[in-house]
């Protein structure tokens, strides 16, 4: 009956099996046989040449990937509803030392080349302005939506004209994986995505998300900088570990099957009342407060999102059984 946050759902039993298997003694930080698999795991899994680095956290995966691209006089272009903008504190400029956040335009949390275009049109490059230095977009959207592999080319080019780097949240990578039905590589580094923050807390991890560099010297630098930060965890295996017990099986696709199928049931049934496609695994409807209220007395959990809006977003574990009647709801009022 909760419907709040994927955040909050449960572990998927491989993860902790997989953690149970790495309780063992081994080298402690990231010398441990589980981390020292990752880079070729995902070389793999990307079809190119890649650096993966295990972080606690998703903020920690996207501010070390931006801090990797632009110094602390630089400045980073995303959505004017971007997580990195309204979600984290300010640890794009905590992590940078300072880089400045522009902001663009778009519809569903989505930028396009034109309006990245119109942010960096109004920068003067003098001494006396931060200059852009790097590109920041987010798939699966904030608003749900999801990024094409063509979109993502399109604001690649626009990142290789300007000398850019390009980084994607992937916090729900995984439902855009699924809901394109396109490769990993075609939604990354195909279309000139330099950084990846891969998320795996939002879809059965525990504890640990992969920070994926397409640029592999980008990682060099980011080791010391995860250290200063406080991210170098003694244990890392446990991390490392999760990682691979989601990829090796394929659970991360598999869960981001049912969540995304999951939404697109509740998106049925909202009709007209959606705010945006459902493309992912969120859904954002239209609600009175009184209609709101209707529905949490009947036991359903979720976030307000707005005057007149609410946010619905359905976890890994959450099958059509527990789902159905939240639906049923909707669509009866």
């Amino acid at each position: 009956m909760r419907f709040f946050s994927d955040n909050a759902a449960p572990v998927h039993p491989a993860v902790l099996e997989a953690i149970a298997t790495a309780d063992e003694l081994d080298t402690a930080y990231d010398g441990d046989r589980w981390s020292k698999r990752l880079d070729e795991r995902f070389s793999a899994l990307f079809e190119t040449e890649v650096r993966a680095l295990w972080v606690p956290s998703g903020t920690a995966a996207n501010c070390l990937a931006l801090a990797a691209m632009c110094p602390p006089h630089g400045a980073v272009v995303c959505h004017k509803d971007a997580h990195i903008q309204n979600d984290e504190c300010g640890a794009p400029e905590f992590y940078t030392h300072g880089a400045k956040l522009l902001l663009a335009e778009g519809d569903g949390a989505k930028v396009t080349p034109e309006t990245v275009e119109a942010v960096l049109s109004l920068a003067r490059y003098d001494v006396h302005q931060q200059r852009p230095h790097a590109i920041s977009i987010t798939n699966a959207t904030e608003y749900g939506r999801v990024y094409t592999p063509a979109e993502v080319a399109a604001i690649g080019a626009v990142a290789k004209e300007r000398k850019l780097g390009f980084h994607m949240d992937g916090a729900r990578f995984a439902n855009a994986v699924v809901a394109t039905g396109a490769s990993p590589a075609d939604l990354t580094w195909r279309g000139g995505v330099d950084a990846l923050s891969f998320g795996f807390v939002k879809n059965g991890g525990m504890n640990a998300e992969a920070l994926v560099f397409f640029r592999p010297e980008l990682a060099d630098d980011t080791l010391f900088r995860r250290k200063r930060a406080g991210h170098l965890l003694s244990k890392g295996r446990y991390l490392a570990a999760q990682l691979l017990a989601m990829l090796e099986r394929e659970i991360w696709l598999d869960c981001a099957r049912a969540s995304n199928a999951g939404a697109a049931l509740l998106a049925k049934a909202a009709g007209a009342r959606l705010i945006h496609p459902a493309e992912a695994n969120e859904v954002f409807l239209r609600v009175t407060p009184d209609e709101a209220a209707a529905l949490r007395a009947k036991g359903f959990d979720f976030y307000d999102w707005g005057p007149g809006e609410a946010r619905l977003v359905v976890s890994w574990n959450q099958r059509t059984a527990d789902i159905r009647p939240l639906a049923d709801a909707i669509a009866a009022l």
